[in-house]
C-alpha cells in the first residue's frame, strides 16, 4: 500500500508543478502578444469604491479616467504619479518608482513577478509576490484565455487597493498625448 500511495503522491504533486507552470508559461505568452489594453475597471480603496475606464500601454503608462463627482484623471508615465480633479483644476504629483504598481505597469516585471509568483488556482489564477521591499503584490488571471483581470497592492500610505478590470480591447491604436504630463502650476 505504501508503494501504491507514494507513487499515486508524486504524481499528483509533479501533475499540479506542471500545470502550475504550464498556466505561468500560458500567461507570459499572452502577454508578450499585448502592448496595449483598455478597460474599464472597478477600484476599491479601503472601502471606497470608483469605477471607470483606463488604457494601459506596456511599458510604465497608464491613463484612467474616474466616473466621479470630481472628474479624477490618473496618469502614469514613467516615474510620474499625476492624479487631476477636472472639476476643480487641482492637479497633484508624486513619484511612484517604489512603488509595487510598477511591477504591474512594466511587461518585463510582471513577467519577472509571475515566474516568481506564488500560485492558486481558485475561481481564476491568483498569483501573490513578495518584493524587495516587502510589498505584497497579488495578480489575477483569468484561468480560461489568461488575460489580466486585476490586482490588489498597498500603497505607500498602507491603503489596500483591489483593483478589477474588464479589458475592452487589445493592442488598439491610442493617442500619445494621453500620457503626456501636464507642467506644475
Amino acid at each position: 500500500m505504501s508503494n501504491k500511495f507514494i507513487t499515486t503522491l508524486f504524481f499528483i504533486v509533479n501533475f499540479s508543478f506542471n500545470l502550475q507552470a504550464d498556466n505561468k508559461q500560458l500567461i507570459i505568452d499572452r502577454l508578450i502578444e499585448i502592448d496595449n489594453i483598455k478597460f474599464n475597471f472597478k477600484q476599491t480603496i479601503n472601502e471606497k469604491k470608483e469605477t471607470g475606464k483606463c488604457i494601459l500601454v506596456f511599458d510604465n503608462k497608464l491613463n484612467c479616467n474616474y466616473q466621479d463627482s470630481v472628474h479624477k484623471e490618473i496618469l502614469i508615465n514613467g516615474k510620474r504619479l499625476v492624479i487631476k480633479h477636472k472639476r476643480y483644476d487641482k492637479i497633484y504629483f508624486y513619484p511612484v518608482a517604489n512603488s509595487p504598481f510598477m511591477n504591474i505597469l512594466n511587461k518585463k516585471s510582471l513577467i519577472n513577478l509571475i515566474r516568481k509568483s506564488n500560485y492558486k488556482l481558485k475561481n481564476n489564477i491568483e498569483l501573490t509576490y513578495v518584493d524587495e521591499n516587502n510589498n505584497e503584490i497579488k495578480v489575477f488571471f483569468d484561468n480560461n484565455n489568461y488575460y489580466l483581470i486585476g490586482w490588489s497592492v498597498r500603497d505607500q500610505l498602507q491603503n489596500e487597493i483591489n483593483f478589477s478590470l474588464k479589458i475592452t480591447s487589445i493592442n488598439s491604436k491610442f493617442d500619445p498625448k494621453l500620457f503626456k504630463i501636464p507642467r506644475p502650476y
